[in-house]
């Protein structure tokens, strides 16, 4: 039985007051305080059981690396802000039979795109560009782009960042143009852009789009863009070793690109660095790469203290957001063969997926002709892995997923607990000082829509039946909190258990807005 908040008006008949009175009745002196206590990981011995799986992982790349013709793949997990994984197969560098390390730089194409957006949400809070600005602004030949309809809005840098520009998908072509120089990115705009949407209505891959982001760095920082994201980003998270020109890396260090083809590797022409690295040119180890998702994770949850000096928390966790959905796919199944569907979209320089249990996972891949990689974290969860190959278009994603979900379930990783905050823990108190008796002197914690929502009538009837039917109070459970504000917790009785769950209002002084009794069968 749940008692529902009919929209009754009998408080001015059974107690004497407007709903007025109710809510002005002195409150206990008890405020919300700002200075919340973050959420944190309850579940003991977590880095222990991931060891414990870390052979199912090794399997798992092991079994993919010998199915796919991988010349050499490299993966790393991280948890808890530090790297708790790593190893690798194979050959980087198939003349001098040089073995894949953890140390090996690969080209990491398309995870590249991340770096971007954090260079340009840095410069957004130094008050350097706007997001809503239009691309003309930074790249002035953008003004005489003729758009696919009359009604289009100008593109603005957060059309690039969620790939909603109504740039045609370009990965074949966007891939051949990563040396291409500034000279000619500005030459290709000036002649024309094709469009297969108008910008701003949907989801649709662009490398080009990225590209203009490097350019706009560039513009609003006054330094190239490549040095731009080694000063601010690179270097201060201790990725020495990251390098957008391939010639830069040392030759023993550097991983060739191959492909596949007519049962041998062929390696793959390298690219220099030029105007489309901001789409797809950093190259870097799995030891490197694991700062940045170090990075990224310290992002969660939000918290007081010392924020990052790259980009502040709440920038992070603005790039983790969905912005642009992409696809529904509500035939997907988890591990045990049950339908969990998924949502996925696109961020900031970032994928997206929520799936049916609300678990969401930030991800990006990154193919380029000798190359692929992936990297995905929970945030929730605190945990990441990162994969990078030397084949062309060498897909990671669905070995990573498969990897990392599998440490999940052996770990029984558990998202992060709310602590109860004090305003729950003292409406928690008082709910059972009003309960079921409905004492006038107790109605201070009811906010003023309570009573007119149902009436002091309807709730003695429907509490008194419902603790009847409980029995004798045995014991009062811990709160479980939603968040904040909200929350529930369960009154263990001889009969009956009952679930009381309630809702604070948005007040300096938070008072039950809702309140809703559950009988529950004991277990």
């Amino acid at each position: 039985m749940k008692i529902s908040l009919l929209h009754l008006l009998a408080c001015l008949s059974l107690i004497g007051c407007d709903s007025k009175d109710t809510a002005n009745v002195s409150s206990p002196e008890v405020f919300f305080s700002n200075d919340s206590k973050a959420a944190s990981f309850t579940d003991k011995d977590r880095l222990e059981k991931l060891n414990a799986a870390f052979p199912v992982v090794d399997k798992i790349f092991k079994d993919q690396f010998e199915k796919n013709h991988f010349p050499a793949v490299a993966y790393g997990i991280v948890a808890d802000g530090q790297l708790v994984y790593s190893n690798s197969f194979g050959i980087s560098n198939i003349p001098l039979q040089t073995p894949a390390t953890t140390k090996t730089d690969f080209r990491i194409a398309s995870m590249s795109k991340s770096f971007t957006a954090v260079a340009i949400l840095k410069l957004r809070d130094e008050g350097k560009l706007s997001l809503q600005d239009p691309v003309s602004k930074f790249i002035p030949e953008m003004s005489n782009v003729k758009y696919l309809t009359q009604d289009s809005r100008p593109i603005t840098i957060e059309h690039l960042l969620t790939m909603s520009t109504g740039f045609p998908e370009d990965n074949p072509w966007g891939d051949r143009q990563l040396d291409d120089t500034d000279e000619e990115l500005i030459e290709l705009i000036e002649q024309g852009i094709s469009f297969s949407n108008a910008p701003g209505v949907t989801f649709e891959y662009s490398n080009l789009g990225f590209g203009m982001l490097g350019k706009i760095v560039s513009s609003a920082s006054g330094k190239p863009y490549q040095q731009y994201i080694a000063e601010n980003i690179l270097i201060p998270l201790g990725m020495n070793d990251a390098r957008w020109e391939y010639s830069d890396v040392p030759e023993e260090q550097l991983a060739i690109g191959y492909r596949w083809e007519d049962e041998q590797w062929k390696e793959e022409p390298f690219l220099h660095d030029g105007a489309y690295g901001a789409m797809g040119g950093l190259i870097c180890s799995i030891e490197d790469f694991s700062k940045y998702i170090q990075f990224h994770l310290s992002a969660w949850p939000p918290r007081n203290g010392e924020d990052s000096p790259i980009l502040n928390r709440n920038s992070l966790r603005e790039m983790h957001q969905l912005q642009r959905i992409s696809g529904l796919f509500p035939n997907n199944k988890n591990r045990n063969g049950d339908l969990c569907p998924i949502v996925s979209g696109y961020g900031y320089g970032l994928g997206y997926r929520r799936d049916c249990n609300n678990l969401v996972s930030i991800r990006h891949g990154g193919g380029l002709p000798g190359f692929g990689s992936e990297w995905r974290f929970f945030p929730e969860l605190g945990v990441g892995i990162v994969s990078l190959s030397n084949l062309t278009y060498g897909g990671l994603g669905s070995t990573n997923a498969k990897a990392l979900d599998t440490l999940i379930y052996l770990a029984n990783l558990k998202s992060r607990t709310q602590p109860v905050s004090p305003i729950l823990l003292q409406r928690q108190k008082e709910i059972m000082e009003l309960l079921p008796s409905w004492p006038s002197e107790r109605f201070n914690i009811l906010a003023e829509n309570f009573f007119l929502d149902q009436s002091l009538e309807s709730w003695k009837n429907a509490s008194t039946k419902i603790f009847q039917e409980a029995g004798k109070i045995i014991a009062v459970n811990d709160m479980n909190p939603e968040n904040q504000l909200r929350g529930y917790f369960v009154v263990e009785c001889e009969h009956k258990n009952i679930e009381v769950y309630f809702t604070l209002t948005p007040e300096q002084a938070p008072l039950i807005q809702q309140l809703d009794l559950t009988i529950q069968e004991k277990r």
